[in-house]
Formats: structure tokens, sequence, C-alpha cells
């Protein structure tokens, strides 16, 4: 059907009134929008198995909906994809473009870059410098073969041809990164810095391509008028947005900002992104320029920057970005490569563009003295393409410089060049975390002076948090733990984890990271759980305390806590239980942090290299561990428990009750899985276990003997009494009924228990 745009209207008034919705702005907008998160969302489904970033997904996405595919269905595409229809969704994928680069800004933290020292700014250098020496070549080929290509200039064509070549996608590569588990290694650390760089030296050559594009048909002093106003914006940013920045997130971060005071800072900023995309349009610049610029002047220090891309996030990059492909895709066509020639001069562009990034990388690599197998890890991760590419390559079309074939030939060679990343790198170069050829399992007890004779000995521990809503808890514990008294020395790793996403949050986490690739967190306990961890430490002189992140992705967590564990000796790893209660200690419902913490809580208990205790808050944040008691069944959990039990004994005001079930005649057989000769050897040690102890602690502990037929009441009478703050028990010849008798609501929900 032929439309006239200007008779277009925004809604119908339904099929009952003889409308089509399908030739209305809106509902047409909406049926768009469905369709291509849906068809991206099952790409992404069908390529996570190969470990492909989303990107890949979406950009498949958008050109099976143009005329590659969907378009050679003409009826179809007039239906879903009608010509009229391309402003309205090109304007709206816009939107969701700027607010993109504003979160590609905020993930840039310029402090972080130049922390990362000289190596990581000339590998960046020499992988930026080598493509567009090559990219002057390509550019001359495709000018000779591609037809329409010379009726440009041969400086506008090189330059969109060399920012094309040497571009690498920072938001990209940090996932693959995350994905290959070499976000915090030496390689990772170098990757992440050099793309950076890369980054901001691809947008600064982007504005340059394109001022020159704007002024190809005009006077030489355009380009130069518009390069001089880009540059004033930048310094104009820098001087007097910036520092009023500052201010806005240091407001915003006091603990006692009220919401509504935030909201408003929220929106000022919103409309400063829009407002700095006007900017640079003006100026004759992409709008995307402005909004990039305008991420980058917000601080990244405190809460500001966190909380507005928690705020967008979801609706940029889950919404509004897949439209962007969409539109993309309705401009690439597959089908102009034709012939031998033009496949061809696809492999010459492919081969070139990752001979130039992955040559230029690994040479310089080289001079800075990186391993061979390193420094080529290095090449294959900076030929990283992605979205930037794309919206490099759509300003290249929208300018005149590319045609439809040169379009859709860079569009094959940043598919091809992101898809190969992952398993090349993964044919080259992965480090071997051999978790499962553990052989020795650490306990308490081989930690302790006691046993090993000599005060020369040192507990390590490993204590796991998700945030500061647990650490409160988990502080207090280790408080009531060290006993420098009488134990060996004590050294606590604290250990966050972070669950990496694709989201953008997740990868403001990378600038975390410590120059030396060994992961560390800075400022996560929060109030008065920072005074209490410092105070903690500064008691005793005996307990060294360091801080360190995990950053992955939540099926995989366990095994950067193995990993960790073993690589620091720890003897017990203490994880949060994956509920706690919101309101208060007698709280029936607990909050649910997440099923994937209860999953990595069941994969820590199985492939631990050491102890492992699980913490379940019930209030133990609000009160100090005074009375603990030790529940006390049998085997080789129930003596660890009483390990730890003895160690918060030598605490002055701790009082420990250790209370040992006799089971009667019965029942210990009926349950129990293990072989008879087996048990026998366990009563033993506990036996052996439970008089040392008293020898150790005669007059320093209560202990006491009960026998029951009812195991499991018994518990839950301990439970529900409050008489103890903490009780401590071990899996032993009876976990069904320990599970049950803890609590009966958290024995119906938790695997782990």
């Amino acid at each position: 059907m032929v439309f006239n745009i200007t008779s277009i209207k925004t809604s119908s008034d339904g099929v009952w009134q003889g409308d089509n919705p399908l030739h209305y702005a809106f509902p047409l907008l909406i049926v768009q929008t469905t369709l291509v998160i849906f068809i991206s969302r099952l790409l992404s489904f069908f390529l996570k198995p190969l470990r492909q970033p989303k990107v890949i997904a979406e950009i498949l996405g958008g050109i099976l909906l143009g005329p590659s595919v969907l378009g050679q269905y003409k009826e179809l595409t007039q239906w879903v994809f009608p010509s009229w229809s391309t402003p309205i969704l090109e304007s709206v994928a816009s939107v969701g473009l700027l607010f993109f680069l504003f979160l590609v800004g905020l993930e840039l933290d310029l402090t972080s870059i130049r922390r990362s020292g000289r190596r990581a700014l000339w590998i960046a250098s020499s992988g930026i410098l080598l493509p567009f020496l090559f990219g002057i070549g390509i550019t001359f080929l495709l000018r000779k073969t591609v037809v329409g290509a010379d009726k440009v200039g041969f400086a506008q064509c090189f330059l969109f041809m060399g920012v094309s070549l040497s571009i690498t996608a920072f938001p990209v590569l940090a996932r693959i990164l995350a994905e290959l588990k070499l976000l915090t290694t030496q390689v990772g650390e170098t990757a992440m810095a050099a793309a950076a760089f890369n980054d901001i030296a691809a947008w600064v050559l982007l504005a340059l391509a394109v001022a020159l594009a704007g002024g190809s048909h005009k006077s030489p002093l355009v380009s130069l008028w518009v390069l001089m106003s880009g540059t004033g914006f930048v310094i104009f940013m820098v001087v007097a947005v910036r520092p009023g920045m500052e201010w806005v997130a240091s407001r915003c971060s006091k603990p006692g900002h009220h919401d509504h005071v935030e909201e408003g800072f929220i929106c000022l900023t919103l409309a400063g992104v829009m407002i700095s995309g006007f900017m640079t349009d003006l100026i004759g610049i992409h709008s995307i320029f402005g909004a990039f610029v305008f991420g980058l002047m917000i601080p990244k220090h405190g809460e500001f920057a966190g909380r507005l891309i928690r705020r967008i996030e979801d609706f940029v990059c889950g919404l509004l970005l897949p439209l962007y492909f969409a539109s993309s895709g309705l401009k690439t066509n597959v089908n102009k490569i034709k012939g031998a020639e033009a496949w061809g001069l696809l492999a010459v562009v492919i081969s070139t563009a990752c001979t130039g990034k992955i040559l230029g990388t690994f040479l310089m690599g080289m001079l800075c003295m990186i391993p061979a197998r390193e420094s080529l890890a290095l090449g294959l991760l900076m030929n990283t393409k992605g979205l930037v590419e794309l919206i490099v390559l759509n300003i290249g079309k929208e300018k005149k410089v590319l045609n439809d074939e040169m379009f859709a030939i860079l569009v094959m060679m940043a598919l091809v060049t992101t898809f190969m990343t992952t398993p090349m790198v993964m044919a080259v170069y992965k480090p071997a975390r051999k978790i499962s050829s553990i052989v020795h399992h650490r306990s308490l007890m081989e930690s302790s002076s006691h046993y090993l004779r000599t005060l020369q000995a040192e507990l390590r521990v490993l204590a796991c948090v998700h945030g500061s809503k647990n650490s409160p808890s988990m502080i207090n514990l280790i408080e009531t733990i060290q006993s420098p008294n009488t134990y060996s020395n004590m050294k606590l790793y604290i250990l966050h984890l972070l669950e990496l996403t694709e989201r953008s949050s997740s990868i403001m986490m990378v600038h975390k990271v410590r120059k030396n690739g060994v992961p560390r967190v800075n400022n996560f306990w929060e109030g008065k759980s920072a005074y209490k961890l410092e105070s903690a430490v500064q008691k005793e002189s005996k307990v060294k305390v360091r801080s360190l992140i995990t950053i992955s992705a939540v099926p995989t967590m366990h095994d950067d806590i193995c990993h960790v564990a073993d690589k620091k000796r720890a003897a017990i790893i203490i994880l949060p239980f994956h509920r706690q209660p919101q309101r208060g200690y007698n709280e029936e419902e607990p909050a649910l942090i997440g099923q994937g913490w209860e999953v990595v809580n069941q994969r820590v208990l199985s492939h631990a290299p050491c102890t492992v205790a699980l913490l379940v808050d019930r209030g133990l944040s609000r009160s100090n561990l005074k009375r603990v008691c030790v529940v006390f069944i049998g085997g080789s959990d129930n003596r660890e428990a009483l390990e730890l039990g003895g160690r918060m004994a030598a605490q002055p005001d701790t009082k420990l009750t250790i209370i040992r079930f006799l089971m009667k005649s019965g029942e210990d057989e009926n349950h129990s899985p293990i072989k008879p000769e087996d048990a026998n050897i366990d009563k033993e040690l506990d036996e052996i276990s439970i008089e040392d102890f008293k020898k150790r602690w005669e007059g320093g502990a209560e202990y006491v003997e009960k026998s029951t037929l009812n195991i499991k009441n018994e518990l839950l009478e301990i439970g529900q009494s409050k008489v103890f703050e903490l009780v401590i028990v071990g899996r032993g010849r009876f976990p069904e009924v320990l599970v049950a008798g803890i609590h009966e609501r958290e024995g119906q929900h938790s695997t782990e228990l």
C-alpha cells in the first residue's frame, strides 16, 4: 500500500470500526518491538552453549529481519516493516542508542584507566595503528572493486574504514572475559585497560570522521569549525559539567538524603544526556558522542553512578537497544555480496582486520615482555567488535560514505570477528583450575596449635558475603571465632560474591580489579559494619584481614570460591544461607536472596577443598554472641563443629554449652547409612574428640549429655527456646532429622541444609 507520511496517525480506533492497527504508528511499533525481542532472545538461547555474547544474537536477529531473509517475502515486509515506519523505528532506536552510549561512558572509569600503566596504552596504540595502516590498502581495494565506492572522497572513506578495522568493543569484551574466567587475571586486566583506551580513541576518530564527512560537499573550513566546536564542547563538559556532577553525586551518596532529592537529580541527569546529545548534533557531530562524553563526566565513586545504571539499563538494553539492531538489519542486505569476487573481497577484509589487530597487539605484547601465549590471547581478545562497530558503520552509511555492498561486507566482518573470539581464545589460552584434582581436604582441627603442637599454626578462614545485608552477621561470627590467647594466628579472607550478568552495572565492577590481577573490593561494608570490621581487626594484631572479590556468573561461581579457598589454603569456608529474615528475629518466612545462591552453596559443599559452614542469620547481626551451643551427634562434621565451638570457648565473654545426644538402641542402626566397621571407627574418633575437648576446656564450657528417642523434638526445642544466640550443628549420621530439626520451614525450602 502507498502511504502519505503526513497522514500517518499515532493510534487506531480499533478493528470494530474498520481500522487495521498495523496501518498506525504506535500499534505497529509494539508489534515490531515484540518481534525483535522474541527473535533476539531466541537466537541468544541457541547461541548460549557456544558461549557467544548476546550482541551476536542481536546482530543476527537484525539481519534476519532485514532484506537478507525476511525481506525476500515482500508482502510480509509490507505488513511488519513498511517503509513509512522506518523513521519512527529509527527514532525510538536512536533514543535507546543515546542512553546506551551514556551507559558505556559510565562504564569507563578514567581514573582506573590511568592506573593501568603505560603497557596497556602501548598495546592499545599498536592495536589501533596497524589496522589503520592496513585500512589504506583496504580502502584502495574497495574503491577499485565495489561499484560506486569511488564517489566519496578518499579521506572520508579511509577514516571510516580505519575506525571500523581498529575498534574494540569494550562492553562485549568484558562479557567474553567473564565467560572465559579471565576477568581477574593479568591477561583480562590488561585487555580491559587497553580496550578502554581503544574505545576513547575510537570515539575521537569517529568524531573526526563525521566532521569530515559532513563537510564533504562544502568548504573545508566547515569541517574545521565542527572539530573546533567539538573540542570546545569537551572542554566545557570537563570544566563546568564535571564539577557539577561531582556535587550531585556527593549529595546523593549521603546516608540521610531523601528519595525525592535523589529522584530529582536522576531526572536532571537524564535530561543532561538528551541536552548533550542535542548539542553535539547541533555542532555537526553525531548526538551519541555528546551522550558518551556526558557519561564520562559522571563520578564513578560513591553510589550515584550505580543507581543511575540500575534505573535505566534494563529498559535501554532490554527493550530499546534491540530495536537499533533491527533498524541496522533492515539496512543490511547480504545478497548484495554476489559472486566469487565479492565473497573473496569479504574474505580479504576479514583476514586483514584480524591480522592487523592480532599482529599489532601480539608484537607490542612481546615488546612489553608478556609471554607469547598471553600476547596472542590479548590480540584475539582485542579483535572483538560488536555494537560499537555497528554504530560506526551505520553512521558511515547515514553520511553516504559507505554504500550497500560495503556496508554489508563490513557488518559481516564485525559478526565473524566477534564470533571467532571466544573459541580461539579458549584454544590458545585458558588458565587451568584443577579443583577436581584436590586430594587433601583441610579441616579446622589441622589448623589449631593444639593439634599441630606448635604456636606457628595459622587458621585461614574464607568468609563469603553477597553484600552489606549479610556482612554484619558475618563480622559477629568472625569476632567470636578469633581466640588468639589459646589458638593459632588467624588469617581472614573476605570474599565478596558479585554476579556478572549482561547488565552494565556488572561491568562497573571490573574497575575494582587491582593492577596485579588479584581481585579485591573496596567499601562494600556500610555504616556500622565497616566500623565493626575495623575494630575487630585492630583489636588483635594476630588477625590479618584481606578483602577479595569474585565477579562471575552464578552457575560457575562455586569454581571461583573453591579456587580461592585452595589457593589461600583455607581451613573453612563460611557461606551465607540463601534466605534471610526481613524484619525480625522470629521471622517465619525469610526473604529469598536468590535461588541461584542456593545452587552456589550446594556446589561449594560438593567440591570444596576444606570444611564448609552455612550461616543461617536469624538476628545474628543484632546481638553479641555470648551464649553458644554446639549440638554433637557424631561424625566428622560434628567433630569440626566441636573444634569451632572450642575456638569460641576461648573468648572470655562467651559461654559455650556442648549438648551431646546419645541415641537409644535401634535408632542409630535404622538411620545410619555408614557401614558397621566405618561406624565403629567414627565412634572411636567421636569419643577421642569429646575427651580431648573436656581436658582442654574443663570449667570453661558446659558439657551436657542427653539420651533420646526423638532428636527432632529436642532440636526444635533448642532452636525455639532463644536460650542460645548461636547454635552450631554438623551434618551427622542423621541428616534428614537435623534439617527438619533446625527449622521446619527451612527443611522444606532448602536442599543445601
